[in-house]
């Protein structure tokens, strides 16, 4: 394990403005023991799979892998001891994946500062990937506009509680915090 002091991290961005290669080169570049945390549910969605096998193989051997689609605070708290950075990637799929357990908006944002908590609480760092979808024009559909607003209060929340925030925009980081 690294002697290294914690370190937390939001990278947020668009779709495929380099969030992800971001925080595994950060992460890659700092600590030898790596989990990632995916949050992604595959399922038949045959695409699916393939970017998850891709992000796996880009990944590299040398990363342990957690799948969790909706308990990653209890995956901070139980697994620390096995890592000393995890990469959660991303708390956007697992918004989606809470709006699909049929959650209220206040439980949803419960397991935000639960998370929040779990992150404050664990003692090896943490660096979480999300999207940044606020910037178009309000959504046309209410699923769509809770979706944002959700995803909106997510990122800020967590924001607050970490160390840094990047904005990644084609590739390049703006770091915020």
């Amino acid at each position: 394990m690294s002697s290294r002091h914690k370190q937390t991290m939001l990278v947020v961005g668009g779709c495929r403005s380099g969030k992800s290669s971001f925080a595994e080169a950060w992460a890659s570049g700092r600590f030898t023991g790596k989990t990632y945390v995916a949050t992604t549910l595959a399922g038949d969605d045959e695409e699916m799979q393939r970017r998850v096998a891709v992000h796996r193989q880009n990944r590299g051997a040398d990363w342990r892998t957690s799948e969790e689609p909706l308990n990653i605070a209890g995956v901070l708290r139980q697994q620390w001891r096995h890592t000393e950075v995890f990469l959660i990637d991303c708390l956007t799929l697992w918004l989606t994946n809470l709006l699909l357990q049929d959650l209220a908006d206040e439980e949803i944002l419960a397991r935000v500062d639960d998370l929040a908590a779990a992150i404050r609480e664990c003692p090896v760092s943490v660096v979480l990937v999300a999207n940044e979808v606020g910037l178009g024009i309000v959504p046309e559909a209410p699923l769509a506009r809770r979706f944002r607003d959700l995803a909106g209060w997510c990122n800020q929340r967590i924001g607050a509680c970490c160390d840094q925030v990047v904005f990644m925009a084609a590739g390049l980081p703006l770091y915020l915090k």
